[in-house]
């Protein structure tokens, strides 16, 4: 088992780039964010995993699937995971990159919200949003696919000399179903790569950046290293983002965290994985892992919002579905009725 090490969540803040071309100069700035960090820091730690928020390589700008794949896009792996595997070997640390918007040529008409874990040997596993920011997001999630033969594991878990590490991205984390299989599929740090935005960020009176991340983490008695976009209004127009960037400990407590406002940042803080095993050892008591009735919750069998039929998503059909789920919570009289008849 490792010795207690440090992880970086790191924020940017750069203006969202209307070509692929320009995601270089993204990746170049943050390898140096990544290497500032880890020598920095030597002299008083080891910084062996770094973190990077949402949208840092490209962001939706674009209103239509095809005009995001003709433009933004990329496969996954590419020479800009190569580019952060040569920082992993020169410095045996991990990197969760910041979000690409995803090319996969197996579904022609998607394009996917991913990251990518990356290590000494290159991308180690590779992450899509699998809770969208709907209406204003038209990636595909993993559940959009099931029905087409999607068979890639939707919750990737991978081990590492540092524990397992599982991630989830931004909307994902207010879903506690998705954050709590990346769990139940091993995963002891859990990492939110992030675009968060005011009024729901880091600062009072919602502050749902630090309501979430600390309820994640102590439901699943994991570490959290949340990432959150430092952009500007400027930059990132129409949304402010708040960054707040934070490593979180499995009983909720912050350990780090940026203070709020946009621009580069950088945090740390201790995981000491031997201390959560043996919690996760020891505990009798606020184990909600072990204590999970699952028969009695049949809520999570029943459908609600549908997977997108058909391809290429848009603003429309996306719409569509979330009325026809809205309807049959019943929320107003008749409203699951009228949805039904639909």
């Amino acid at each position: 088992m490792p010795p207690v090490y440090y992880a970086a969540a790191c924020q940017t803040d750069f203006p969202p780039p209307k070509e692929r071309s320009e995601i270089g100069d993204r990746v170049g700035r943050m390898c140096a964010i990544a290497e500032q960090a880890i020598v920095g820091y030597e002299p008083f730690f080891d910084v062996r995993l770094l973190a990077f928020p949402e949208f840092a390589h490209a962001v939706p700008i674009h209103d239509s699937v095809a005009v995001l794949r003709d433009r933004l896009a990329v496969p996954l792996p590419n020479e800009h995971t190569d580019r952060y595997a040569r920082i992993c070997r020169k410095y045996g640390c991990y990197i969760q990159t910041g979000t690409f918007l995803e090319l996969d040529e197996r579904w022609p008409d998607v394009v996917f919200n991913a990251t990518a874990l990356v290590g000494a040997d290159g991308v180690l596993a590779i992450y899509r949003k699998v809770n969208p920011w709907i209406p204003w997001e038209l990636h595909a999630s993993p559940h959009d696919l099931l029905s087409a033969g999607y068979d890639r594991e939707p919750f990737p878990v991978v081990e590492t000399e540092l524990g397992r590490i599982g991630v989830a991205i931004c909307y994902d984390w207010l879903f506690p179903e998705t954050i709590r299989q990346l769990a139940f599929n091993g995963a002891e740090i859990l990492i939110r790569v992030s675009a968060y935005m005011d009024p729901w960020g880091a600062t009072p009176p919602m502050d749902w950046w630090t309501l979430f991340n600390r309820a994640r983490a102590v439901e699943n008695t994991a570490y959290v290293v949340a990432a959150n976009q430092g952009a500007s209004l400027r930059n990132y127009a129409p949304f402010s983002w708040p960054g707040g960037s934070m490593v979180v400990d499995y009983d909720g407590r912050i350990l780090a965290q940026a203070d709020p406002g946009p621009g580069e940042k950088v945090v740390v803080a201790p995981i000491d994985l031997g201390a959560l095993r043996a919690e996760r050892s020891r505990r009798q008591g606020h184990d909600m892992r072990a204590h999970l009735r699952t028969e009695i919750h049949p809520y999570a069998s029943r459908g609600m919002l549908a997977p997108g039929g058909t391809h290429p998503l848009d603003d429309a059909s996306i719409r569509h579905r979330i009325a026809k789920a809205k309807g049959m919570l019943g929320d107003h009289p008749g409203a699951g009725e009228d949805v039904r008849r639909a």
